[in-house]
């Protein structure tokens, strides 16, 4: 008796046919473990500034849980499927730029990193690139998947970020934003845990299309 192989599923793309491979899988299982670590990190270390923001013994696990979020949200900028390659290598120079600001500010300054942050607002204009990478994330996922969620975090971020730059919003606002912020990219990382693989993966007759025009326009 001989064991059967499961033929591969054949799904019609734009383009033509093509096959979700086991990479495929892993990549947007990658990208999936990578949006958890980011929005629970997040999660956790907003929590704690909004429960104890004074407290000096609380700022260094802030601290801990940024870096982990920006940890998560790399792993998923390489490995997320964005069809148009120009914008997935911004987003992912994004997160380089911001990653190497808060490295910066975290090491330049003898205040705990959340402190620096906050009480020296001009610093967004570094380590905002990080967060203009995840809100890039949002848009994506708004666009193609028209989630609710990603939808009203699209906004938020840069409303709450430049608030915070231009002193326009006030103390109580910014904490109620930080909380819908928080509960929402929660809320986004979780769904995607019972979303189909392939739907992440995308029409890949798109993705060799443009890249077939991509070498047809190099010399």
């Amino acid at each position: 008796m001989t064991d059967s192989v499961a033929e591969p599923i054949v799904y019609q793309g734009q383009f033509g046919e093509f096959v979700v491979t086991d990479h495929d899988r892993r990549e947007v299982r990658i990208y999936r473990v990578g949006l958890i670590l980011a929005a629970v990190s997040f999660a956790i270390g907003a929590g704690l500034a909004l429960w104890q923001p004074t407290n000096p013994k609380v700022l260094p696990w802030i601290t801990i849980c940024y870096n982990l979020f920006s940890l998560g949200l790399g792993i998923s900028l390489w490995t997320i499927h964005i069809y148009m390659r120009p914008l997935h290598q911004a987003l992912q120079l994004f997160w380089v730029i911001g990653a190497i600001a808060a490295f910066m500010f975290g090491h330049s300054n003898p205040e705990p990193f959340a402190r620096t942050i906050y009480f020296n607002p001009l610093t967004i204009l570094g380590i905002g690139f990080t967060f203009a990478a995840l809100t890039g994330v949002y848009f994506k996922e708004a666009f193609c998947f028209n989630r609710l969620e990603t939808k009203l975090l699209t906004p938020l971020v840069p409303v709450l970020l430049l608030g915070h730059l231009t002193g326009f919003l006030s103390l109580s606002v910014e904490r109620t934003l930080l909380a819908v912020w928080a509960v929402l990219f929660l809320v986004f990382a979780l769904r995607k845990l019972t979303q189909a693989l392939p739907s992440d993966i995308g029409d890949k007759s798109v993705f060799e299309y443009l890249r077939q025009e991509r070498q047809a326009t190099q010399p």
